[in-house]
C-alpha cells in the first residue's frame, strides 16, 4: 500500500473539494483506495465514504494519538492500493505553535509519509514558487516531504502550464493536478459541509486534471506494520449499548462503535426523530452529537423523552455528547429565537447563536481526551449545579449514572474511563 497527506496552504483553499476530486479519479482507474481524515472532524469522512464507499477514519496526533492513527491505517493497509489522508486547516496549525500537535504536518512526521500540497492558485503565477519553497524548507526542518503540489481556481490550462513550468524551472516539488476555477461548490451549514446524504456529490471529472504517474509517484509506500496493540477487551461483553442515530443524532466517530464491539457490546440504534422508547433491554445509552437545532419541532413532539428520563432516574448509564446533551434540557431556542420544548430533564436551555460558542481539543481529568465544536451555549437554572470537571472547556453535568458534556469523547483514548461510564457496577 502506498500512503500520502493531502495538505492545505490554510483553511478555505480547497482542500476538501480537491480531496473528494482525487478520490473520484482514483477510483476511476480502478485503484484500491481508503481514505482519512486528520483531525476530529465527522462531516468529511462522511463525504470520503460516499466516494470509496469503505469508512474514513479520523487520525491525529492530540485526540486519537499516533499509536492508534498507525493501527488504523494498519487495518486497511493489506486491502488497498493507496490511502490518502486529508489533512485539516493549514499544513502546520494544530493544537498550537506551528507544527505541534494536533497539526498535519505532526501527523504526516509521525507516520512518515509525504505531503500532496494544495495551493490557492488564482491570480497567481511566479509567485507559486516563494509560497511552495517556504512550506517546504519548513516541512524539511520538521522532517516532512512535500512530494508534489495540486493548483485549485486555475485560470486556464496556459496557467497551469505557467505553474509546472515555474515550480520545475525553481526545482520545487512537481504540479501533480490542477482543478478549474467555476467549479460545483459544496453545500455549507454551521458545522462545515451538509450531511453528504443530503445532495449529490459533484463529479469533478471534467474540471481536475490529473499527471496520474506523477501523482502516484508522489506517495510512498507504507512500510510500517506495527503489531496489533494488546488492547483488553470483552470488557462490556454481554452490554448492550443503545445508540441515538439518525439526522438529529448523527456525529459518530466510527472507532468509537468499532471499540464497543471490539469490547463484546451489542449495539442496539433507535431514533428519537421517530419518537423511539430506548430499546428495552438497553444497559446503557449513548446519545452522540449532531444537528438538533434543524429538527427542533421534530424534536419538541418526540415520545421519547419519557422512556428515556425513566431509564436515567433509575440509575442506568447515559453519556451525552453537545447534541446529545442539548436534547434533554428544558427547551432549545432556534436560530429564529423561537423556543422548543425537549425532554426537560435537565434544568437548562440550549440557546443557538450565530458566532462560534467553543472550539478545540479537551482532556477530562480522568485522561480521555475529545473535541469540542458547537454554536450553542448552555444557559443554566438555579437548579443545574456541575460536578463534571474538565481541564479544559465545558464542565459538563453530572446527574446520577448520566454523563451530559459538550465533548465529543474519542473512547479509545481511556478505555478503563469509558468502562466505568457506560457500566459503572463494574469492578
Amino acid at each position: 500500500m502506498k500512503i500520502a497527506l493531502l495538505a492545505g496552504t490554510q483553511s478555505g483553499c480547497g482542500k476538501t473539494t480537491i480531496m473528494l476530486a482525487l478520490l473520484q479519479c482514483l477510483k476511476k482507474h480502478n485503484l484500491h483506495i481508503t481514505s482519512f481524515k486528520a483531525g476530529p472532524d465527522f462531516l468529511d469522512p462522511l463525504w470520503h465514504q460516499m466516494v470509496t464507499g469503505r469508512t474514513s477514519y479520523s487520525l491525529d496526533t492530540r485526540m486519537v494519538g499516533l499509536d492508534q492513527s498507525r493501527q488504523q491505517i494498519n487495518k486497511q493497509h493489506k486491502h488497498v492500493d493507496l490511502a490518502l489522508i486529508e489533512g485539516v486547516m493549514g499544513l502546520f496549525d494544530g493544537r498550537s505553535g506551528v507544527g505541534l500537535d494536533g497539526s498535519s504536518a505532526d501527523l504526516a512526521k509521525g507516520l512518515q509519509c509525504p505531503v500532496i500540497l494544495v495551493v490557492n492558485a488564482k491570480g497567481m503565477s511566479g509567485s507559486i514558487v516563494p509560497l511552495v519553497s517556504g512550506y517546504c524548507d519548513y516541512a524539511e526542518k520538521m522532517g516532512v516531504t512535500i512530494s508534489g503540489v495540486i493548483a485549485n481556481h486555475v485560470g486556464s490550462a496556459h496557467h497551469a502550464e505557467l505553474l509546472t513550468q515555474f515550480l520545475l524551472d525553481y526545482d520545487m516539488p512537481p504540479l501533480l493536478a490542477w482543478m478549474e476555477k467555476e467549479v460545483p461548490a459544496l453545500s455549507e451549514r454551521h458545522l462545515g459541509l451538509v450531511m453528504p446524504d443530503e445532495i449529490d456529490i459533484p463529479d469533478f471529472s471534467d474540471v481536475f486534471h490529473v499527471d496520474k504517474s506523477a501523482l502516484l509517484a508522489a506517495f510512498s509506500d507504507w512500510a510500517e506494520e506495527l503489531q496489533p496493540a494488546k488492547v483488553v477487551t470483552n470488557q462490556l461483553l454481554g452490554k448492550k449499548i443503545a445508540i441515538a442515530k439518525d439526522r438529529a443524532c448523527c456525529f459518530i466517530y466510527p472507532a468509537n462503535t468499532d471499540w464497543l464491539t471490539d469490547q463484546g457490546a451489542e449495539i442496539l440504534y433507535f431514533s428519537v426523530l421517530a419518537g423511539d422508547d430506548v430499546p428495552k433491554d438497553a444497559d446503557a445509552v449513548w446519545l452522540p452529537g449532531g444537528y438538533p437545532e434543524l429538527y427542533a419541532k421534530q424534536l419538541s413532539d418526540s415520545k421519547s423523552w419519557a422512556s428515556l428520563e425513566q431509564f436515567i432516574q433509575i440509575g442506568k448509564p447515559v453519556l451525552a455528547e453537545c447534541g446529545g446533551s442539548m436534547l434533554l434540557g428544558k427547551e432549545l431556542i432556534d436560530h429564529d429565537s423561537i423556543s422548543w420544548p425537549m425532554a426537560g430533564i435537565l434544568p437548562f436551555h440550549s440557546r443557538m447563536q450565530k458566532k462560534l460558542a467553543s472550539l478545540g481539543y479537551r482532556e477530562d481529568v480522568s485522561g480521555i481526551r475529545g473535541h469540542e465544536f458547537h454554536y450553542s451555549v448552555r444557559e443554566s437554572t438555579e437548579e443545574l449545579q456541575s460536578c463534571f470537571q474538565c481541564l479544559r472547556g465545558d464542565k459538563g453535568i453530572r446527574y446520577k449514572n448520566l454523563r451530559a458534556s459538550y465533548i465529543h469523547w474519542y473512547f479509545a483514548s481511556a478505555p478503563e474511563v469509558v468502562v466505568s461510564w457506560l457500566s459503572p457496577n463494574i469492578n
